[in-house]
């Protein structure tokens, strides 16, 4: 597994966090997550203005082995979906933390994001999963 980048935040399930400078918050799924999957060849985001709650499916991708729901790590609204996915699913394998982001979200409470692992817990429950 590559190296989990230091400043974001992770979920259980493999989905990233990266607060912004407006106090949105960027999701996508980690390099792990995207080795697991195999090629991806197809995305599906939540659209923009819908609410998410924590927890909950609100995306899918989809890889030559298998399809995959993707979870919100914490409750708010969604700002943005990353629209380049539907054309070029292949970003997230390339590059999950950067160009293959799935959307953008306004935390319902910015404090859930303290809920969330640090990259250490993070490569240790991916270890613990191994």
């Amino acid at each position: 597994m590559s190296e989990a980048p230091k400043d974001l935040k992770y979920t259980k399930s493999h989905e990233w966090v990266r607060t912004e400078d407006d106090g949105t918050v960027t999701v996508g799924i980690t390099d792990h997550a995207q080795e697991l999957l195999g090629d991806l060849v197809f995305v599906e985001a939540p659209e923009a203005g819908s609410s998410v709650e924590a927890g909950a499916a609100c995306a899918t991708v989809e890889s030559v082995k298998a399809a995959s729901d993707i979870y919100a790590p914490i409750a708010g609204e969604v700002t943005e979906a990353n629209e380049e996915l539907a054309d070029s699913p292949e970003k997230v394998n390339e590059s999950p933390f950067d160009e293959g982001w799935l959307f953008r979200m306004k935390p319902a409470n910015a404090g859930d994001l303290d809920g969330l692992m640090d990259a250490d817990a993070y490569a240790a429950h991916v270890e613990a999963e191994s």
